[in-house]
């Protein structure tokens, strides 16, 4: 787990003053709502993990604007946000831009 946190799931940069990984994540399977529940899911262990072996890092969800739209704006989506303390990165896949840091 330690390796696929580190090397293949994470991107690990700077913003500003504070140290960031990102967790991007795409939704492209069979099923967005099972793509959103693996998100968050997958999210709450990284952050666990990431805050016991980095602790000086804040975890980010990066994620399409079409996806926040549809599921992070949802009721559903804002109860998760505020629950699970989500950091979210809002991008233009097309544009390859990011669109908004919600944190």
């Amino acid at each position: 787990m330690y390796v696929d946190l580190g090397a293949k799931r994470l991107i690990i940069a700077e913003r500003s003053e504070q140290k960031i990984a990102v967790e991007v994540k795409s939704f492209l399977g069979l099923s967005e709502m099972q793509s959103f529940c693996d998100a968050v899911g997958q999210f709450a262990i990284y952050r666990a993990v990431l805050r016991r072996t980095y602790p000086d890092f804040i975890l980010y969800l990066a994620i399409r604007d079409v996806i926040y739209t549809s599921f992070f704006e949802e009721p559903i989506g804002q109860i998760l946000i505020e629950d699970e303390n989500l950091k979210l990165i809002i991008f233009d896949a097309e544009k390859e831009e990011i669109l908004q840091w919600k944190s």
